[in-house]
């Protein structure tokens, strides 16, 4: 049983699929934070959080699942993988096609209960990380802003899924202003501008693993001072995004002091990576970004202003 609860949670990517649902979560209760400002309802609906958090979790899982089963035979060749079910032998592709698509059906039919929004994005972000973004990984750096895409939609999914059953018609009524659109937006955009110092960093970090199944995801493919400064930009362009909540009127003071505090320390970490060009500098931009995002997101919402 140890070792089933093991297989599973590596099948899933069980970190990576925490984050993604931690993400979607909270900005489902800003969401809720704001119609219950609008007396739109009387109190959160848990309910349907509980929802969107298991139908989040069973979407990614499933959407990692098919990655693994695109890329069984490369994650044999590299350390950090292959000891994941299917490369290593305690899983068929058979099973893991089932249990993704098992996943996938459920998760979207549950996310699909929230509104038709919601459960369409969830089919998008799967389809696009799995046949898009996988695939790319070996062919061109670009695969980085394809995979930020369905990297940045849980915020968006979250949102969309704290609106309720009205959905889009909820957000563009013809007697509201469009400050919910401005808001679902503007978090997708700061997570998709946070994926690339993040994606870069752990490309940074895992480029000898990497390299051994032709993954190419670092700007110039390989770990230079152009790779460096790309991540260090990236991290400066966050700054500013991630006042936008200020800038909409949706967001407070410890937000804004938040977000240009710690988007400061992101890219000190990355100033250092471009100085020192060593692998100490690209993990703390690395677990840097681990923390910022849900640290922003967490911040945001008990400082949102309704």
């Amino acid at each position: 049983m140890k070792q089933f609860f093991s297989d599973f949670s590596k099948l899933i990517k069980f970190r990576l699929t925490f984050l993604v649902v931690f993400s979607a979560s909270v900005t489902f209760l800003m969401a809720q934070k704001i119609q219950i400002s609008r007396d739109m309802i009387d109190g959160i609906n848990w309910t349907n959080w509980l929802i969107l958090i298991i139908g989040g979790f069973l979407v990614t899982g499933a959407a990692n699942c098919f990655n693994e089963i695109i890329e069984v035979d490369l994650d044999k060749l590299m350390s950090r993988t292959k000891d994941r079910p299917m490369p290593a032998g305690r899983m068929t592709t058979g099973q893991g096609l089932v249990s993704g698509l098992l996943m996938g059906v459920i998760g979207t039919w549950l996310l699909g209960k929230l509104n038709l929004e919601t459960g369409l994005l969830s089919v998008f972000s799967i389809l696009l990380y799995a046949f898009a973004y996988t695939p790319l990984k070996r062919k061109s750096p670009i695969a980085v802003f394809v995979g930020a895409i369905p990297g940045a939609l849980p915020p968006l999914i979250g949102y969309f899924a704290g609106l309720g059953h009205d959905g889009i018609e909820f957000i563009l009524p013809k007697d509201s202003p469009q400050i919910d659109l401005q808001i679902a937006l503007i978090l997708f955009l700061i997570q998709f501008v946070w994926q690339f110092p993040h994606f870069w960093s752990i490309a940074w970090v895992l480029d000898e693993d990497y390299s051994k199944a032709g993954f190419r995801l670092l700007p110039t493919k390989k770990k230079d001072k152009t790779s460096a400064v790309f991540t260090f930009v990236s991290t400066l362009i966050l700054i500013p995004v991630s006042l936008l909540p200020n800038f909409y009127g949706f967001g407070g003071y410890y937000i804004a002091a938040a977000s240009v505090i710690l988007g400061l320390i992101f890219s000190w970490y990355a100033y250092q990576l471009v100085v020192k060009m060593d692998l100490p500098s690209a993990r703390k931009v690395m677990f840097c970004s681990f923390f910022y995002i849900p640290l922003v997101q967490l911040i945001l919402l008990f400082d949102l202003v309704v």
